[in-house]
Protein backbone atom coordinates (compact mmCIF):
# COMPACT_ATOMS: atom_id res chain seq x y z
CA UNK A 1 0.00 0.00 0.00
CA UNK A 2 1.70 3.35 -1.26
CA UNK A 3 -0.34 6.44 0.33
CA UNK A 4 -0.03 9.62 -1.42
CA UNK A 5 -0.45 13.06 -0.17
CA UNK A 6 -1.48 16.00 -2.59
CA UNK A 7 -3.93 18.98 -2.76
CA UNK A 8 -7.88 18.11 -2.50
CA UNK A 9 -9.43 20.01 -5.57
CA UNK A 10 -13.14 18.12 -5.76
CA UNK A 11 -14.47 16.52 -3.03
CA UNK A 12 -15.88 12.88 -2.66
CA UNK A 13 -14.44 9.31 -3.07
CA UNK A 14 -13.61 7.06 -5.64
CA UNK A 15 -12.19 3.67 -5.84
CA UNK A 16 -11.50 1.86 -8.87
CA UNK A 17 -8.90 0.46 -11.23
CA UNK A 18 -6.63 2.93 -13.04
CA UNK A 19 -6.12 4.08 -16.58
CA UNK A 20 -3.05 6.10 -16.63
CA UNK A 21 -2.63 9.30 -19.46
CA UNK A 22 0.53 9.94 -19.85
CA UNK A 23 1.71 12.54 -22.48
CA UNK A 24 4.19 12.64 -25.57
CA UNK A 25 5.16 16.68 -24.27
CA UNK A 26 7.22 15.08 -21.26
CA UNK A 27 8.99 12.26 -20.33
CA UNK A 28 7.22 8.71 -20.59
CA UNK A 29 7.40 7.60 -16.75
CA UNK A 30 8.41 4.07 -16.19
CA UNK A 31 5.34 2.22 -14.83
CA UNK A 32 5.83 -1.72 -14.33
CA UNK A 33 3.56 -4.63 -15.85
CA UNK A 34 2.58 -8.08 -14.78
CA UNK A 35 4.47 -10.91 -16.65
CA UNK A 36 1.23 -12.24 -17.75
CA UNK A 37 1.05 -8.59 -19.84
CA UNK A 38 4.24 -8.83 -21.98
CA UNK A 39 2.51 -10.13 -25.08
CA UNK A 40 -0.17 -7.40 -24.92
CA UNK A 41 2.37 -4.85 -24.38
CA UNK A 42 4.88 -6.55 -27.35
CA UNK A 43 1.53 -6.21 -29.50
CA UNK A 44 0.88 -2.70 -28.94
CA UNK A 45 4.34 -1.82 -30.17
CA UNK A 46 3.82 -4.05 -33.20
CA UNK A 47 0.74 -1.93 -34.00
CA UNK A 48 2.50 1.40 -32.99
CA UNK A 49 4.79 0.39 -35.79
CA UNK A 50 2.60 -0.63 -38.35
CA UNK A 51 0.54 2.62 -38.22
CA UNK A 52 3.27 4.57 -38.19
CA UNK A 53 4.45 2.95 -41.41
CA UNK A 54 0.72 3.51 -42.92
CA UNK A 55 0.55 6.67 -41.98
CA UNK A 56 4.24 7.65 -43.52
CA UNK A 57 3.36 5.56 -46.63
CA UNK A 58 0.27 7.71 -47.26
CA UNK A 59 1.74 10.86 -46.63
CA UNK A 60 4.55 9.94 -48.86
CA UNK A 61 2.10 9.22 -51.84
CA UNK A 62 0.22 12.23 -50.83
CA UNK A 63 3.17 14.80 -50.97
CA UNK A 64 4.85 16.40 -54.15
CA UNK A 65 8.15 14.66 -53.98
CA UNK A 66 9.71 17.05 -56.54
CA UNK A 67 11.92 18.51 -53.45
CA UNK A 68 15.10 15.73 -52.69
CA UNK A 69 14.91 16.82 -49.04
CA UNK A 70 11.66 15.89 -48.35
CA UNK A 71 11.72 12.65 -49.75
CA UNK A 72 14.80 12.24 -47.94
CA UNK A 73 13.13 12.96 -44.72
CA UNK A 74 10.62 10.25 -45.52
CA UNK A 75 13.49 7.64 -46.99
CA UNK A 76 15.16 7.48 -43.54
CA UNK A 77 11.91 7.85 -40.98
CA UNK A 78 10.10 4.88 -42.86
CA UNK A 79 13.56 3.03 -42.92
CA UNK A 80 14.02 3.35 -39.52
CA UNK A 81 10.63 1.92 -38.71
CA UNK A 82 11.04 -1.13 -41.23
CA UNK A 83 14.21 -2.29 -39.14
CA UNK A 84 12.90 -5.15 -36.98
CA UNK A 85 16.44 -5.43 -34.79
CA UNK A 86 15.48 -1.58 -34.21
CA UNK A 87 11.84 -2.73 -33.34
CA UNK A 88 13.00 -5.82 -31.76
CA UNK A 89 15.15 -3.97 -29.25
CA UNK A 90 12.10 -2.36 -27.84
CA UNK A 91 10.24 -5.34 -27.47
CA UNK A 92 13.22 -7.26 -25.75
CA UNK A 93 13.23 -3.91 -23.51
CA UNK A 94 9.50 -4.47 -22.86
CA UNK A 95 9.88 -8.33 -22.12
CA UNK A 96 13.12 -8.37 -20.04
CA UNK A 97 12.31 -4.96 -17.87
CA UNK A 98 8.11 -5.40 -17.69
CA UNK A 99 7.44 -2.02 -18.72
CA UNK A 100 4.68 -0.77 -20.75
CA UNK A 101 5.07 -0.16 -24.60
CA UNK A 102 5.35 3.64 -24.16
CA UNK A 103 8.34 3.31 -21.47
CA UNK A 104 9.94 1.45 -23.88
CA UNK A 105 9.48 3.20 -26.93
CA UNK A 106 10.87 6.36 -24.87
CA UNK A 107 13.64 4.96 -23.38
CA UNK A 108 15.23 2.86 -26.52
CA UNK A 109 14.83 6.36 -29.06
CA UNK A 110 16.32 8.54 -26.59
CA UNK A 111 19.19 6.23 -25.92
CA UNK A 112 19.62 6.08 -29.81
CA UNK A 113 19.21 9.99 -30.48
CA UNK A 114 21.81 10.59 -27.52
CA UNK A 115 24.27 8.48 -29.18
CA UNK A 116 23.92 10.12 -32.31
CA UNK A 117 24.30 13.35 -30.94
CA UNK A 118 26.90 12.26 -29.60
CA UNK A 119 28.71 11.80 -32.85
CA UNK A 120 31.06 14.27 -34.50
CA UNK A 121 29.65 13.41 -38.09
CA UNK A 122 27.26 16.35 -38.35
CA UNK A 123 25.79 14.45 -40.77
CA UNK A 124 24.65 10.86 -38.30
CA UNK A 125 24.40 13.83 -35.24
CA UNK A 126 21.41 15.31 -37.20
CA UNK A 127 19.83 12.37 -37.41
CA UNK A 128 18.73 12.35 -33.86
CA UNK A 129 16.02 15.01 -34.95
CA UNK A 130 14.48 12.26 -36.70
CA UNK A 131 14.51 9.78 -34.21
CA UNK A 132 12.75 12.59 -31.50
CA UNK A 133 10.18 13.10 -34.39
CA UNK A 134 9.80 8.68 -34.68
CA UNK A 135 8.95 8.58 -30.79
CA UNK A 136 6.56 11.33 -31.29
CA UNK A 137 4.67 9.55 -33.71
CA UNK A 138 4.52 6.21 -31.83
CA UNK A 139 4.06 7.86 -29.23
CA UNK A 140 0.94 9.58 -30.19
CA UNK A 141 -0.65 6.10 -31.51
CA UNK A 142 0.55 4.50 -28.12
CA UNK A 143 -1.20 7.32 -25.99
CA UNK A 144 -4.24 7.90 -28.53
CA UNK A 145 -5.28 3.95 -27.43
CA UNK A 146 -5.55 4.81 -23.68
CA UNK A 147 -7.82 8.29 -25.24
CA UNK A 148 -9.77 5.42 -27.71
CA UNK A 149 -10.23 3.43 -23.99
CA UNK A 150 -11.10 6.46 -21.78
CA UNK A 151 -13.86 7.45 -24.66
CA UNK A 152 -15.41 3.95 -24.75
CA UNK A 153 -15.33 2.60 -20.79
CA UNK A 154 -17.70 -0.21 -19.87
CA UNK A 155 -16.33 0.04 -16.56
CA UNK A 156 -15.93 2.43 -13.65
CA UNK A 157 -12.14 3.70 -13.69
CA UNK A 158 -10.34 6.73 -11.90
CA UNK A 159 -7.65 8.24 -14.57
CA UNK A 160 -3.93 9.02 -13.04
CA UNK A 161 -2.36 11.49 -15.61
CA UNK A 162 0.68 14.19 -15.01
CA UNK A 163 -1.60 16.50 -15.97
CA UNK A 164 -5.22 17.02 -17.79
CA UNK A 165 -6.54 19.95 -19.59
CA UNK A 166 -10.08 21.43 -19.04
CA UNK A 167 -11.51 19.89 -22.12
CA UNK A 168 -10.11 16.65 -21.52
CA UNK A 169 -11.81 16.73 -17.98
CA UNK A 170 -15.37 17.99 -19.25
CA UNK A 171 -14.85 15.19 -21.67
CA UNK A 172 -15.05 12.42 -19.20
CA UNK A 173 -17.94 10.41 -19.03
CA UNK A 174 -19.20 10.78 -15.33
CA UNK A 175 -21.15 7.20 -15.43
CA UNK A 176 -17.44 5.01 -16.04
CA UNK A 177 -15.01 8.16 -14.74
CA UNK A 178 -15.32 8.25 -10.95
CA UNK A 179 -12.38 10.46 -10.07
CA UNK A 180 -9.09 11.45 -11.18
CA UNK A 181 -5.40 12.60 -9.86
CA UNK A 182 -2.36 14.21 -11.60
CA UNK A 183 0.94 15.36 -10.48
CA UNK A 184 0.74 18.85 -11.80
CA UNK A 185 -2.30 21.24 -11.30
CA UNK A 186 -3.17 23.45 -8.21
CA UNK A 187 -6.86 24.35 -6.31
CA UNK A 188 -7.58 26.52 -8.76
CA UNK A 189 -6.58 25.41 -11.64
CA UNK A 190 -8.94 25.38 -14.80
CA UNK A 191 -9.11 21.45 -14.45
CA UNK A 192 -9.90 21.93 -10.81
CA UNK A 193 -12.70 24.28 -11.78
CA UNK A 194 -14.31 21.64 -14.40
CA UNK A 195 -13.71 18.68 -11.74
CA UNK A 196 -15.50 20.67 -8.83
CA UNK A 197 -18.35 21.70 -11.39
CA UNK A 198 -19.07 18.11 -12.82
CA UNK A 199 -18.85 16.95 -9.10
CA UNK A 200 -15.73 14.49 -10.23
CA UNK A 201 -13.53 13.77 -6.68
CA UNK A 202 -9.69 14.81 -7.92
CA UNK A 203 -6.59 15.22 -6.28
CA UNK A 204 -3.77 17.32 -7.93
CA UNK A 205 0.16 18.52 -7.14
CA UNK A 206 0.43 14.58 -6.46
CA UNK A 207 4.66 13.80 -7.23
CA UNK A 208 5.36 10.68 -9.52
CA UNK A 209 1.99 9.19 -8.98
CA UNK A 210 1.88 7.94 -12.32
CA UNK A 211 4.54 5.82 -11.77
CA UNK A 212 3.31 3.43 -8.66
CA UNK A 213 0.10 2.32 -10.77
CA UNK A 214 -0.41 -0.79 -12.85
CA UNK A 215 -3.19 -2.23 -14.60
CA UNK A 216 -3.82 -4.21 -12.28
CA UNK A 217 -3.91 -1.84 -9.46
CA UNK A 218 -7.04 -0.18 -7.14
CA UNK A 219 -6.87 3.09 -6.15
CA UNK A 220 -8.57 5.15 -3.76
CA UNK A 221 -9.20 9.02 -4.67
CA UNK A 222 -9.97 10.85 -1.59
CA UNK A 223 -11.32 14.72 -2.72
CA UNK A 224 -11.63 15.39 0.68
CA UNK A 225 -8.59 15.08 2.25
CA UNK A 226 -6.43 15.30 -0.74
CA UNK A 227 -5.40 11.99 -0.58
CA UNK A 228 -4.17 8.71 -3.38
CA UNK A 229 -4.17 5.50 -2.02
CA UNK A 230 -2.16 2.76 -4.34
CA UNK A 231 -3.02 -0.96 -3.75
CA UNK A 232 -4.82 -0.22 -0.25
CA UNK A 233 -4.94 -3.41 2.25
CA UNK A 234 -8.32 -4.60 2.98
CA UNK A 235 -8.83 -2.66 6.16
CA UNK A 236 -8.03 0.84 4.73
CA UNK A 237 -10.44 -0.34 1.29
CA UNK A 238 -13.26 -1.15 3.58
CA UNK A 239 -13.00 1.89 5.54
CA UNK A 240 -12.43 4.01 2.75
CA UNK A 241 -16.44 2.36 1.23
CA UNK A 242 -17.58 2.68 4.64
CA UNK A 243 -16.47 6.59 4.26
CA UNK A 244 -17.95 6.77 0.61
CA UNK A 245 -21.02 5.58 1.76
CA UNK A 246 -21.15 8.24 4.90
CA UNK A 247 -20.41 11.16 1.88
CA UNK A 248 -23.36 10.08 0.00
CA UNK A 249 -25.38 9.78 3.14
CA UNK A 250 -24.14 13.70 4.11
CA UNK A 251 -25.17 14.61 0.36
CA UNK A 252 -28.62 13.10 0.24
CA UNK A 253 -29.52 15.16 3.80
CA UNK A 254 -28.01 18.36 2.57
CA UNK A 255 -29.89 18.10 -1.44
CA UNK A 256 -33.16 18.53 0.87
CA UNK A 257 -32.13 22.36 1.30
CA UNK A 258 -32.89 22.75 -2.37
CA UNK A 259 -36.02 24.78 -2.07
CA UNK A 260 -35.12 26.37 1.67
CA UNK A 261 -33.67 29.65 1.34
CA UNK A 262 -29.89 30.31 2.23
CA UNK A 263 -30.69 32.24 5.15
CA UNK A 264 -28.81 33.43 8.58
CA UNK A 265 -30.43 32.64 11.96
CA UNK A 266 -30.77 36.80 12.14
CA UNK A 267 -32.45 36.84 9.20
CA UNK A 268 -29.92 38.67 6.18
CA UNK A 269 -30.53 36.68 2.99
CA UNK A 270 -27.55 35.64 1.01
CA UNK A 271 -27.74 35.14 -3.03
CA UNK A 272 -26.39 31.41 -3.75
CA UNK A 273 -26.06 31.38 -7.95
CA UNK A 274 -24.20 29.22 -10.02
CA UNK A 275 -20.65 28.83 -12.09
CA UNK A 276 -21.43 26.60 -15.44
CA UNK A 277 -19.19 25.75 -17.85
CA UNK A 278 -21.62 24.09 -20.67
CA UNK A 279 -25.19 24.79 -21.06
CA UNK A 280 -26.84 21.41 -19.49
CA UNK A 281 -25.00 21.96 -16.55
CA UNK A 282 -27.97 24.57 -16.20
CA UNK A 283 -30.59 22.22 -15.21
CA UNK A 284 -28.01 20.64 -12.48
CA UNK A 285 -27.57 23.88 -11.08
CA UNK A 286 -31.03 24.62 -10.92
CA UNK A 287 -31.61 21.09 -9.13
CA UNK A 288 -28.99 21.86 -6.23
CA UNK A 289 -30.75 24.72 -5.47
CA UNK A 290 -29.23 27.70 -7.43
CA UNK A 291 -30.89 31.04 -8.07
CA UNK A 292 -29.56 31.62 -11.21
CA UNK A 293 -25.92 31.58 -12.72
CA UNK A 294 -23.78 33.72 -11.44
CA UNK A 295 -20.98 32.81 -13.79
CA UNK A 296 -20.82 31.32 -17.31
CA UNK A 297 -17.63 30.67 -18.35
CA UNK A 298 -18.45 30.55 -22.43
CA UNK A 299 -14.97 30.21 -23.62
CA UNK A 300 -15.69 26.04 -23.30
CA UNK A 301 -17.64 26.67 -26.60
CA UNK A 302 -14.80 27.62 -28.47
CA UNK A 303 -12.19 24.36 -26.58
CA UNK A 304 -14.41 21.34 -26.77
CA UNK A 305 -14.64 21.08 -30.36
CA UNK A 306 -11.97 22.14 -33.29
CA UNK A 307 -14.02 24.88 -35.22
CA UNK A 308 -14.47 28.02 -33.86
CA UNK A 309 -18.60 28.49 -32.99
CA UNK A 310 -20.55 30.83 -34.94
CA UNK A 311 -23.02 33.35 -33.93
CA UNK A 312 -25.93 31.11 -33.91
CA UNK A 313 -23.41 28.41 -31.98
CA UNK A 314 -23.26 30.83 -28.73
CA UNK A 315 -26.79 31.89 -29.00
CA UNK A 316 -27.90 28.84 -28.92
CA UNK A 317 -26.15 28.14 -25.81
CA UNK A 318 -27.01 31.11 -24.42
CA UNK A 319 -31.02 30.41 -25.00
CA UNK A 320 -30.89 26.91 -23.08
CA UNK A 321 -29.35 27.95 -20.37
CA UNK A 322 -31.72 31.38 -19.84
CA UNK A 323 -34.86 29.16 -20.50
CA UNK A 324 -34.19 27.18 -17.59
CA UNK A 325 -33.55 29.84 -15.14
CA UNK A 326 -36.53 31.75 -16.19
CA UNK A 327 -36.51 35.22 -15.65
CA UNK A 328 -33.62 34.79 -12.97
CA UNK A 329 -30.24 36.55 -13.20
CA UNK A 330 -28.01 35.05 -15.75
CA UNK A 331 -24.60 36.78 -16.00
CA UNK A 332 -22.61 35.42 -19.02
CA UNK A 333 -18.60 36.16 -19.26
CA UNK A 334 -17.19 36.61 -22.68
CA UNK A 335 -14.29 34.47 -23.53
CA UNK A 336 -11.61 34.18 -20.52
CA UNK A 337 -9.38 32.26 -23.43
CA UNK A 338 -5.65 32.42 -23.43
CA UNK A 339 -2.83 30.64 -20.77
CA UNK A 340 -3.86 27.05 -20.59
CA UNK A 341 -7.31 27.94 -22.44
CA UNK A 342 -6.42 28.06 -26.50
CA UNK A 343 -8.28 27.30 -28.36
CA UNK A 344 -7.70 24.46 -31.48
CA UNK A 345 -7.28 27.18 -33.96
CA UNK A 346 -4.39 28.86 -31.83
CA UNK A 347 -2.74 25.99 -30.45
CA UNK A 348 0.38 27.42 -32.51
CA UNK A 349 0.51 30.43 -30.52
CA UNK A 350 3.24 29.83 -27.83
CA UNK A 351 4.12 32.55 -25.43
CA UNK A 352 7.32 32.83 -22.53
CA UNK A 353 4.73 33.38 -19.69
CA UNK A 354 1.18 33.29 -21.02
CA UNK A 355 -0.62 33.86 -17.85
CA UNK A 356 0.81 37.37 -18.07
CA UNK A 357 0.37 37.53 -21.70
CA UNK A 358 -2.67 37.72 -24.29
CA UNK A 359 -5.14 36.41 -22.33
CA UNK A 360 -9.16 37.26 -21.48
CA UNK A 361 -10.54 40.76 -22.32
CA UNK A 362 -6.89 41.34 -24.17
CA UNK A 363 -7.28 38.52 -26.21
CA UNK A 364 -10.87 39.61 -26.93
CA UNK A 365 -9.89 42.86 -28.33
CA UNK A 366 -6.77 41.52 -30.41
CA UNK A 367 -9.78 39.29 -32.14
CA UNK A 368 -12.42 41.80 -33.26
CA UNK A 369 -14.35 38.86 -35.64
CA UNK A 370 -14.52 36.52 -32.54
CA UNK A 371 -15.65 38.90 -30.04
CA UNK A 372 -18.64 40.92 -32.31
CA UNK A 373 -19.69 37.51 -32.76
CA UNK A 374 -20.12 36.11 -29.27
CA UNK A 375 -21.28 39.81 -28.13
CA UNK A 376 -24.33 40.22 -30.60
CA UNK A 377 -25.02 36.78 -29.72
CA UNK A 378 -25.40 37.78 -26.09
CA UNK A 379 -27.03 40.98 -27.21
CA UNK A 380 -29.93 38.99 -29.23
CA UNK A 381 -30.41 36.40 -26.31
CA UNK A 382 -30.55 39.79 -23.31
CA UNK A 383 -34.46 40.00 -24.68
CA UNK A 384 -35.14 36.74 -23.46
CA UNK A 385 -34.57 36.92 -19.71
CA UNK A 386 -32.56 38.57 -16.57
CA UNK A 387 -29.09 38.62 -18.67
CA UNK A 388 -25.96 40.35 -17.67
CA UNK A 389 -22.78 40.44 -19.53
CA UNK A 390 -19.35 40.06 -17.49
CA UNK A 391 -15.44 41.24 -18.74
CA UNK A 392 -12.93 39.27 -17.36
CA UNK A 393 -9.73 40.33 -16.35
CA UNK A 394 -10.06 44.03 -17.19
CA UNK A 395 -7.24 45.75 -15.65
CA UNK A 396 -7.86 49.77 -16.91
CA UNK A 397 -10.42 52.14 -17.51
CA UNK A 398 -9.35 51.95 -21.32
CA UNK A 399 -10.11 47.87 -21.66
CA UNK A 400 -13.34 48.79 -19.92
CA UNK A 401 -14.12 51.73 -22.45
CA UNK A 402 -12.88 50.49 -25.58
CA UNK A 403 -15.24 47.15 -25.11
CA UNK A 404 -18.24 49.64 -24.37
CA UNK A 405 -17.93 51.31 -27.38
CA UNK A 406 -17.34 48.05 -29.67
CA UNK A 407 -21.17 46.90 -27.58
CA UNK A 408 -22.45 50.31 -28.64
CA UNK A 409 -21.32 49.65 -32.53
CA UNK A 410 -23.27 46.18 -32.14
CA UNK A 411 -26.22 47.74 -30.69
CA UNK A 412 -26.87 50.29 -33.72
CA UNK A 413 -25.75 47.61 -36.24
CA UNK A 414 -28.72 45.55 -34.48
CA UNK A 415 -31.19 48.64 -34.77
CA UNK A 416 -30.36 48.74 -38.77
CA UNK A 417 -31.13 45.26 -38.66
CA UNK A 418 -34.34 45.94 -36.60
CA UNK A 419 -32.80 43.04 -34.13
CA UNK A 420 -34.57 43.37 -30.31
CA UNK A 421 -32.15 43.80 -27.57
CA UNK A 422 -31.96 45.05 -24.43
CA UNK A 423 -30.39 48.27 -24.39
CA UNK A 424 -30.31 48.68 -20.77
CA UNK A 425 -28.04 45.10 -20.35
CA UNK A 426 -26.49 45.30 -17.31
CA UNK A 427 -22.43 45.37 -18.49
CA UNK A 428 -19.58 44.58 -15.27
CA UNK A 429 -16.35 43.32 -14.66
CA UNK A 430 -14.44 40.54 -12.94
CA UNK A 431 -12.05 42.05 -10.80
CA UNK A 432 -9.28 40.02 -10.57
CA UNK A 433 -6.20 42.02 -10.62
CA UNK A 434 -4.32 43.99 -8.02
CA UNK A 435 -4.78 47.06 -10.75
CA UNK A 436 -8.13 46.61 -11.20
CA UNK A 437 -8.59 46.13 -7.46
CA UNK A 438 -6.89 49.64 -7.10
CA UNK A 439 -9.17 51.09 -9.54
CA UNK A 440 -12.20 49.61 -8.09
CA UNK A 441 -13.32 53.32 -7.25
CA UNK A 442 -13.01 54.68 -10.83
CA UNK A 443 -14.04 51.36 -12.84
CA UNK A 444 -17.35 51.70 -10.44
CA UNK A 445 -18.20 54.53 -12.50
CA UNK A 446 -18.81 52.75 -15.66
CA UNK A 447 -19.76 49.17 -14.46
CA UNK A 448 -23.02 47.98 -13.62
CA UNK A 449 -22.04 45.48 -10.90
CA UNK A 450 -18.43 43.29 -9.95
CA UNK A 451 -17.63 40.10 -9.37
CA UNK A 452 -14.42 39.29 -7.40
CA UNK A 453 -12.57 36.67 -8.99
CA UNK A 454 -10.55 35.20 -6.34
CA UNK A 455 -8.63 32.78 -8.32
CA UNK A 456 -6.90 35.18 -10.57
CA UNK A 457 -6.52 37.79 -7.92
CA UNK A 458 -4.84 35.32 -5.67
CA UNK A 459 -2.54 34.29 -8.11
CA UNK A 460 -1.57 38.04 -9.51
CA UNK A 461 -1.30 39.79 -5.92
CA UNK A 462 1.22 36.62 -4.44
CA UNK A 463 2.93 36.29 -7.94
CA UNK A 464 2.25 32.50 -7.70
CA UNK A 465 1.05 30.85 -11.13
CA UNK A 466 -2.20 28.69 -9.77
CA UNK A 467 -1.56 25.49 -11.98
CA UNK A 468 2.14 25.61 -11.06
CA UNK A 469 2.73 22.51 -8.86
CA UNK A 470 6.19 23.55 -7.61
CA UNK A 471 4.63 26.35 -5.74
CA UNK A 472 1.06 25.67 -4.82
CA UNK A 473 1.76 25.79 -1.64
CA UNK A 474 1.90 29.35 -1.49
CA UNK A 475 -1.11 30.03 -3.21
CA UNK A 476 -3.60 31.07 -0.51
CA UNK A 477 -7.16 33.07 -0.91
CA UNK A 478 -6.43 32.98 3.00
CA UNK A 479 -3.50 35.74 2.34
CA UNK A 480 -3.45 38.91 4.42
CA UNK A 481 -2.84 40.55 1.23
CA UNK A 482 -5.31 38.96 -0.68
CA UNK A 483 -8.38 39.69 1.76
CA UNK A 484 -7.12 43.38 1.99
CA UNK A 485 -7.51 43.91 -1.55
CA UNK A 486 -11.46 42.18 -1.06
CA UNK A 487 -12.17 44.25 1.61
CA UNK A 488 -11.32 47.36 -0.31
CA UNK A 489 -12.72 46.34 -3.76
CA UNK A 490 -16.28 45.62 -1.44
CA UNK A 491 -15.84 48.93 0.07
CA UNK A 492 -15.79 50.33 -3.09
CA UNK A 493 -18.32 48.84 -5.03
CA UNK A 494 -21.07 49.53 -1.83
CA UNK A 495 -20.00 53.02 -2.19
CA UNK A 496 -20.69 52.89 -5.87
CA UNK A 497 -24.06 51.47 -5.25
CA UNK A 498 -23.10 48.72 -7.55
CA UNK A 499 -23.74 45.10 -6.78
CA UNK A 500 -20.84 43.18 -6.18
CA UNK A 501 -20.38 38.90 -5.75
CA UNK A 502 -17.64 36.62 -5.26
CA UNK A 503 -16.93 33.96 -7.83
CA UNK A 504 -13.75 32.76 -7.35
CA UNK A 505 -12.96 28.99 -5.87
CA UNK A 506 -13.73 30.13 -2.56
CA UNK A 507 -17.24 30.60 -2.62
CA UNK A 508 -17.17 26.88 -2.80
CA UNK A 509 -14.75 26.10 0.49
CA UNK A 510 -16.93 26.27 3.42
CA UNK A 511 -14.05 27.40 5.96
CA UNK A 512 -14.38 30.88 3.88
CA UNK A 513 -17.79 31.36 3.98
CA UNK A 514 -18.58 32.89 7.71
CA UNK A 515 -15.55 35.10 6.69
CA UNK A 516 -16.98 36.29 3.31
CA UNK A 517 -20.28 37.00 5.01
CA UNK A 518 -18.47 38.78 7.53
CA UNK A 519 -16.83 40.86 4.90
CA UNK A 520 -20.12 41.84 3.49
CA UNK A 521 -20.34 39.65 0.81
CA UNK A 522 -24.04 38.94 0.16
CA UNK A 523 -24.30 37.37 -3.11
CA UNK A 524 -22.20 34.08 -3.87
CA UNK A 525 -21.17 32.23 -7.05
CA UNK A 526 -20.04 28.73 -6.65
CA UNK A 527 -20.11 24.93 -8.26
CA UNK A 528 -23.50 23.61 -8.55
CA UNK A 529 -22.51 20.66 -6.12
CA UNK A 530 -20.93 22.66 -3.63
CA UNK A 531 -24.58 24.79 -3.08
CA UNK A 532 -26.40 22.34 -0.41
CA UNK A 533 -23.09 22.30 1.47
CA UNK A 534 -22.72 26.19 1.93
CA UNK A 535 -26.25 26.94 2.19
CA UNK A 536 -26.69 24.86 5.78
CA UNK A 537 -23.26 26.62 6.70
CA UNK A 538 -25.10 30.04 6.10
CA UNK A 539 -28.39 28.48 7.70
CA UNK A 540 -26.41 27.79 10.99
CA UNK A 541 -24.59 31.53 11.85
CA UNK A 542 -25.89 35.04 12.64
CA UNK A 543 -24.05 37.77 10.77
CA UNK A 544 -23.14 39.32 14.14
CA UNK A 545 -21.02 36.16 15.05
CA UNK A 546 -19.64 36.60 10.96
CA UNK A 547 -18.77 40.24 11.62
CA UNK A 548 -17.07 39.59 15.09
CA UNK A 549 -14.55 36.45 13.48
CA UNK A 550 -13.89 39.11 10.36
CA UNK A 551 -12.67 41.29 12.38
CA UNK A 552 -10.59 39.13 14.21
CA UNK A 553 -9.12 37.36 10.94
CA UNK A 554 -8.28 41.16 10.32
CA UNK A 555 -5.51 41.77 12.64
CA UNK A 556 -3.82 38.29 11.81
CA UNK A 557 -0.60 38.27 9.97
CA UNK A 558 -0.25 35.16 8.39
CA UNK A 559 -2.24 33.02 5.94
CA UNK A 560 -1.77 29.55 7.64
CA UNK A 561 -2.71 31.60 11.36
CA UNK A 562 -5.95 32.96 9.23
CA UNK A 563 -6.25 29.44 7.29
CA UNK A 564 -6.44 27.08 10.25
CA UNK A 565 -8.69 29.50 12.59
CA UNK A 566 -11.23 29.25 9.91
CA UNK A 567 -11.09 26.14 9.35
CA UNK A 568 -12.06 25.34 13.35
CA UNK A 569 -14.86 27.60 12.79
CA UNK A 570 -16.19 25.84 10.00
CA UNK A 571 -15.93 22.71 11.54
CA UNK A 572 -17.72 23.49 15.00
CA UNK A 573 -20.71 23.93 12.41
CA UNK A 574 -20.29 21.39 9.85
CA UNK A 575 -17.68 18.94 10.88
CA UNK A 576 -19.06 16.35 8.35
CA UNK A 577 -17.38 18.83 5.41
CA UNK A 578 -14.42 18.03 6.52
Amino acid sequence: MEIRKGIAVSPGIAIAKPIVFDSKDFRIPRRSILASERMGQVKRVRNAFSEAINELSNLEKAQSMDEGKIKDIFAVHLRFLRDKSFRKRITDFVCEELTTAEYAVSTILREIASHFESIKDSYISERAADIYDIESRLLTTLLGEAKQEVEHLTDEVVVIAHDLTPTQTAGFNKTFVKGFATEAGGRTSHTAIVARSLGIPAVVALEDVTTNVTSESTVIIDGNRGVVIVDPDEDTLEQYRKYALEFLRLEHELNTLRDKPAITRDGVEITLLANIEFPDEAAIALEKGAMGIGLYRTEFLYLQSGNEPTEEDHYDAYVETIKVFQGKPVVIRTMDLGADKLPHINRHHEEPNPVLGLRSIRYCLQNLTMFKAQLKALLRASVLGDVRIMLPLVNNMHELRQTKMIIRDIMEDLDEDAIPYNPMVPIGIMVETPSSALMAPLLAKDCDFFSIGTNDLTQYTLAVDRANEHVATLYSTADPAVLRLMRSVLHDANKARIEVSVCGEIASEPEFIILLLGMGVRKLSLAPPMIPEIKQIIRSVTIEHCNRLARKVAGMDSQRQIKNYLRDAAMKILPEAF
